[in-house]
This record gives structure tokens, sequence and C-alpha cells, in this order.
């Protein structure tokens, strides 16, 4: 038997490391050897087309010691680590839109696009785009089918399609460009299961033919966000919402392997600080308003506390302070004005926002679909009992209004930073960078001058992390946020280190940034 290729290593910020292989064939290998000796510090493990992310944290185990984890394990041809045994049958009635397009395009008639699809031997390789969508690939198909050349905006949950020598199934509605050959009804992504994707990395899957009697769209269940219903333990309920107002707590660390990423406070600190303030454990869950405007009435006494973006704040019309434990009497209003400085506030309440848990958290996801619903107008909200202590005396906390106007975010190195040329390396660090109107949970786009590439095309899908600075063909880079997908497919010229996507999340369309290396880097 020869000897397994040396993976390379290569950087991925301050918290994780990019593997590069040769082969998806390698990718899965080393995968099951990783996952199989994974050591205490290991946050995700993330297989994609060429690559494993591995996401540490440092406290824990540092970048240096899970590099030389990696080495040893992908040396180690003589371990084996047992695959996945499980075959998944997947009922598909192979109605695609795009079916009878896809099997002329191909050169075959759509019955014999049908009998090769569902007589192939199929494993997911990795998953991403959406919690539970898998990317499966089999030796039976060697067909490069093009993705559509104008995506929909609107793909049925439950649809199978094809792209590149993929084929895969939409565990919920969404947009894609993926040809689409049938339907399935079945639950591709319950996070309230103890599978909670049906289709995960290793998994074998097999496609049956069927006829559905039934016309009507698949039963298929969904992720989607949960909304926020009326029950006699309401202790708050929404008047008005505001911009953008979630529940959000520290997030679903851990789950990236099944397409889920870590979402969570965008202020990190900030929501630590609220709940601190309170007596609360750190990572209780609170409400996230973006930009102000939220405004509520208590359905009893409540303690809360207001942190990170800066405004005015009125209790029935009375004017409190921030970065304070204040009483919310019962009947009364709380109003967050729109915000003078910085983008998102935390609004704490003694106890914790007991909010519907989605893989082990309370936290909206607004790309993926999970957990709580953005609130609404009308919803009522129940308080928990996530409290560690007294509320503290005052004067714990600092003040200060956010910066964002200007502020300065450390970089460290990324994995694709040979795909830019020279100059790029330069413009990038020596230019102002400004924050677009295209800004949300999901990513910011800057807008600067465009950093040129040395090398063209698109890379396989691979693992991202927030703080990623992606470039699209735009040359004009996104910096990925807490729920961003986790896996895409432009380089990574540069990655936010950890303390700066709390910095990140206060900026506002129109803040300048200016990039340094990180010191540690």
């Amino acid at each position: 038997m020869s000897s397994p290729v040396e993976p390379v290593i290569l950087p991925m910020g301050d918290r994780a490391i990019l593997v590069q292989t040769e082969s998806l064939d390698d990718v899965l290998a080393l995968h099951g050897r990783l996952e199989a000796s994974r050591p205490a510090g290991v946050i995700d493990l993330v297989p994609a087309a060429r690559t494993v992310l591995v996401r540490v944290d440092p406290a824990v185990l540092s970048l240096e010691a899970a590099r030389a984890w990696v080495v040893r394990a992908g040396a180690d041809a003589a371990s084996t680590p047992a695959r996945d045994t499980r075959v998944v049958d997947l009922e598909v009635t192979y109605d695609g839109a795009d079916l009878d397009d896809t099997a002329a395009l191909l050169g075959m008639t759509p019955d014999g696009l049908v009998r090769r699809h569902s007589s192939a031997a199929w494993t997911v390789a990795f998953t991403g785009f959406a919690p539970g969508f898998g990317y499966l690939v089999s030796p039976d198909w060697n067909v490069d089918v093009p993705r559509l050349e104008a995506p929909r905006t609107r793909v049925p949950r439950g649809a199978v399609g094809l792209a590149a020598g993929f084929t895969g199934a939409y565990p919920r509605e969404t947009p894609g460009g993926w040809r689409l050959i049938g339907t399935t009804d079945a639950v591709l992504f319950d996070p309230v299961a103890e599978r909670p994707a049906l289709l995960a990395p290793g998994t074998r899957v097999r496609f049956r033919a069927v006829v559905r009697r039934d016309p009507s769209p698949p039963s298929v269940r969904s992720p989607d966000l949960a909304r926020n219903e009326t029950t006699d333990a309401a202790a708050l309920r929404v008047l008005e919402p505001g911009l953008l107002a979630t529940v959000q707590d520290l997030g679903r660390p851990g789950s990236a392997a099944l397409g889920v990423a870590p979402s969570g406070a965008l202020d990190r600190g900030a929501l630590r600080l609220a709940n601190r303030l309170l007596g609360n454990a750190e990572g209780a869950a609170a409400i996230e308003v973006t930009m102000g405007g939220f405004r509520a009435v208590a359905a009893g006494d409540l303690w809360f506390a207001v942190t990170g973006a800066w405004g005015s704040i009125t209790v029935d019309g009375a004017t409190v302070d921030p970065f304070e434990a204040h009483l919310w009497p019962a009947d009364a209003e709380l109003a967050l004005d729109w915000f003078d400085h910085g983008t998102r506030a935390y609004l704490a309440v003694r106890g914790g926002i007991d909010a519907l848990r989605a893989l082990g958290s309370r936290s909206t996801d607004v790309m993926a679909g999970l957990g709580p619903d953005r609130l609404r107008t009308g919803d009522a909200l129940a308080v928990g009992a996530d409290t560690v202590g007294e509320i503290p005396a005052a004067g714990v906390a600092p003040w200060g209004a956010p910066h964002d106007d200007e502020i300065v975010v450390e970089l460290a190195p990324g994995p694709r930073a040979d795909w830019f040329a020279a100059s790029a390396h330069a413009l990038l660090f020596e230019s102002i960078w400004t924050v677009t109107n295209d800004t949300d949970r999901i990513g910011m786009r800057l807008d600067g001058p465009e950093l040129a590439r040395v090398r063209d095309g698109e890379l396989p899908s691979e693992g991202m992390v927030a703080g990623a600075l992606q470039v699209p063909p735009s040359g004009r880079p996104t910096i990925l946020l807490a729920d961003c997908p986790v896996t895409g497919g432009y380089p990574v010229i540069a990655v936010a280190t950890d303390a700066s996507l709390d910095l990140l999340a206060q900026t506002r369309p129109g803040t300048r940034i200016r990039f340094r290396h990180a010191r540690s880097a």
C-alpha cells in the first residue's frame, strides 16, 4: 500500500486551519481519521471538496498542537476508522422541472437519466449551503452537470438536484442554481432529532424511484424559524421590533459538519456584559436589536440591562442609562430609540430569554432558518432562570459609545493569499475600506479598490469561518459574519481575528475600515 500524500496545512485566521488534500477520497479518509482521534479543543471538523477545516478553541488546543495532530493523523495510513454504515433509502418522484432539459443536455432520455441516477451508489461527501444539505458523490456517476445560468430565487424543500459531479436534496425552501430532477418527502433536517441531519458526511444513500399519488407538495418537516407564540408564561410582549430584532445567545458551535453555522450574538462581549450586569450566566439569551426602534411592554416586574450600540433608552418615557441594571415595572413600556452610535444593542433580562432551542442554542440563524423567528409586533417572550448570582453593585461596566466612524481591524493570514497579486496585498492594508448597505448578519460587503488575482476561476467549496474575507470576481471583499454558510467557493485572502468580530458587529453602512496585520500572526 502506498503511503498517503502529506496534507498541505493552510492558515485560516487565528482559530482555524484548512487542510488541503489531493482528492475527495483523500478528504473522506483524512476526515475519518481526524474524527476518530479528535482531541479536546477541536470545535469543528468540516470536510469539503478538497479540504478539511479544523476550528479550535485556542485556550484548550493551540493551532500549533492542532497542526501536529493533523500531520500525525494524515501519516497514519494504518488507521482505517469505521465508516458510517447507515444506508439511507430516499424515495424520489422524478418530476423535476429540469429533468427533460438536463437529460437532453447529457445526451440521454429522461428515463435513462432516472435509471442512472437511481442505480448509482451515493455517499455524502460533505455538507454545506444549508443545514442538512448533503453533497453526494458516486463512483457510478462521472457526469459534470452545469448549474443553471440564472439561479432560481425559490427552490422548494425536498427538491432533488444535480450540479457539477454532485447530487443533493434541498432540506428547506431556498434560492439555488442546481438542475432539479425530482422531489423527496423525506425529513432531511430536524434540529430536535438525535441525528439532526438525515444525510451527514459518510452516509451512504440509495435513491428509489416512486410515483407520488398525492399531487400536493411534499410534507417535509422544515427547520424554518419557529414563531414566538403567546403563552401564559409570557414575561414581555413586543410592541415594535424595529429594523430587526432576534433572540441570540453565544450560538451553536460544533455543528458545522451538518451545514449549521455558529450563529449567536454578533457582539459577544456586549451580550456577556449585559448578562453580567444582571447576574445571569454569560451565555443567557437576550434580544439583539439592530439599529434601534424597539419597544416592548413587561407583563410583570423585570430587571433589564442594555449594552452595545448607544441610543436613548426610556421606561414609560423616563430616560435610563445603558450599561446598568434597571427595574422594568409591570405594564411599563421600554423603548430603545434609533441608535446614535453602533448597530446592535443587547436587551437582556434577569434570567435570560426562554425561547426554543435548536441544537442546544436559542439563537436565531436568519440564513439557515434555525431557532426562534425574528421578532414581530405582538410576539410574547418568556423569561428563564439562567442566573448564576445576584445583581452586582452598580459601576461594574465601562461607559463609552461604539466607534462606528472609522475602525482598525486586525487580519490574520487566509488560506488563499497566493491567489492574489502583491499589489492586492498592499492595497488591502494601505486602503480605507467602506462598509456598504449590503450588510447583515451573514456578512458585510466592502467598497474600495479592486484586489487583483493571479489565478482565475473559483475554488471547489471549502470550509469558511466568521471573519473570513472572501473575494468574489468583483475584487472587493466580503467579511463573513456569524450566520454565514459553512462552506464557500470564493478565495479567502485574510481572516479578521476573533477579537475583531465584536468591533465589526457595531459597524454600520458608511463606516471606514483600516486593516493591519495581526500582532500574533
